[in-house]
């Protein structure tokens, strides 16, 4: 039994593809099919059911490859290690990152991280929740940024910030002649919101207390795909969204006349770096905290954790 062929079944199970995880692997795939099955014959037991497709692990299969990602996650953990006791600071950090923050977080913080540590690679993906927990799961990324508390088993939550929750105002609102808004003052059919599967649209709905009532008749509805687009819809038609801080940060003066707080104390999303509990790249992991940190506005810092919205 060899590293490298736990490396192929886990690249196995990861792809459900023979083809896909040799790729992956660098290798071709008869090469890769040929360890696999040596290590089905020194183990006297078949780890994948060919005969299905996508390919699937056996019973026992999904027993040996779960092993198999906890020894390489040590073999890593045991190169970390060596590499931090040299002062070395290398390496690939996949992260997943949720729509409603890449845009304005990642130019914050990319080009301080890569200035710094140019030889760490950095891949960011921008996904949902969903798909962040499962890739996570799945061991094809290292670390999410997203928004919390998710409350799942097995993920690990490290706070970063709280980010403040400000409403978007069209100047045909009622709410635009209000210095404070609440909850109570956005009408639920003058609403614009993301598209469902955005966590941020629940989150919306959760501080409103209030689903589209449907009273006002229209010939149009529209759920937008980004923040961009609902501010878009606001400036261009009747309506109120909601938009957290960064997003804000770099409107122009006359956008920011149409922005209006919350009654105090003002609503928070909760933003955190997560990982699986057999998460590696702790070093890593650690670099990326700090270097967001570093790199928010100092107004952001000082949030306090007042009124969280449930995601």
């Amino acid at each position: 039994m060899t590293l490298t062929q736990l490396e192929y079944i886990v690249a196995v199970d990861t792809h459900r593809h023979f083809a896909e995880a040799a790729q992956h692997c660098f290798v071709t795939q008869p090469t890769l099919s040929m360890q696999v099955q040596k290590l089905e014959e020194e183990l006297g037991v078949k780890i994948f059911d060919r005969s299905k497709q996508p390919v699937l692990p056996t019973e026992a299969g999904s027993e040996i490859i779960e092993q198999a990602r906890r020894v390489l996650a040590e073999r890593d953990t045991l190169t970390e290690m060596i590499a931090s006791r040299k002062g070395i600071v290398n390496g690939e950090l996949k992260i997943g990152v949720i729509p409603t923050l890449a845009p304005y977080l990642l130019p914050l913080f990319v080009p301080a991280l890569t200035r710094k540590y140019p030889n760490v690679k950095l891949v960011i993906i921008e996904l949902t929740t969903a798909m962040i927990i499962t890739r996570l799961r799945e061991g094809k990324i290292d670390a999410g940024i997203l928004v919390t508390p998710l409350n799942e088993q097995g993920i690990k939550e490290d706070i970063l910030f709280y980010e403040e929750l400000l409403a978007y105002v069209s100047k045909n609102n009622t709410a635009y002649k209000k210095h404070y808004v609440l909850a109570k003052d956005i009408d639920p059919n003058k609403l614009w919101l993301l598209e469902e599967g955005h966590c941020f649209r629940s989150q919306i709905i959760n501080l409103c207390e209030l689903r589209k009532t449907g009273k006002e008749s229209s010939n149009f509805e529209y759920e937008a795909g980004s923040l961009e687009t609902l501010r878009r819809m606001v400036d261009l038609n009747d309506g109120i969204t909601i938009l957290p801080e960064l997003a804000t940060q770099d409107m122009t003066a006359h956008q920011l006349k149409n922005l209006r707080h919350f009654k105090v104390p003002a609503p928070v999303r909760e933003v955190s770096i997560v990982t699986h509990r057999d998460f590696v790249k702790r070093k890593l992991v650690s670099i990326l905290k700090e270097t967001i940190l570093n790199a928010i506005p100092e107004k952001i810092k000082k949030n306090k954790k007042a009124q969280v919205v449930p995601v």
